[in-house]
């Protein structure tokens, strides 16, 4: 079903890293809806429904998959559809997202063509 007013709920805790994907997200056409932690993330889970959630896993309160976990159990929420964005790039951290029913598991330092290519095809 597609979503009346698309958004993206962007989950990074560098600030100025934060709003360069939300630069991406506008750029895609999506509306660009921010959290600098795992906190601030499952509060706007909790009042809207994004489209998409681009997520990086090392938060400084929750850890990203946690707060995806927490996103699954909630029959609200559990199918949106989660793009990892992370430093962490380990077999470990990959598997973990897989569990957790994760879209794409992108790396930082990120490639903007394949991420925006990302927003695309999930968010819609």
């Amino acid at each position: 079903m597609e979503a009346v007013n698309p958004d993206v709920l962007v989950v990074e805790d560098d600030p100025d890293l934060n709003e360069m994907l939300g630069a991406y997200v506008r750029l895609a056409g999506f509306r660009y809806r921010p959290a600098l932690d795992g906190t601030s993330a499952l509060r706007e889970l909790g009042s809207h429904r994004p489209s998409l959630v681009l997520l990086d896993l090392m938060l400084p309160d929750i850890d990203g998959f946690e707060v995806c976990r927490r996103l699954r159990a909630d029959d609200s929420t559990r199918d949106v559809p989660v793009v990892i964005l992370s430093a962490l790039n380990e077999a470990d951290a990959r598997r973990r997202a897989s569990e957790l029913d994760v879209k794409e598991f992108l790396t930082k330092p990120f490639d903007p063509d394949a991420l925006m290519a990302t927003l695309r095809h999930h968010g819609l």
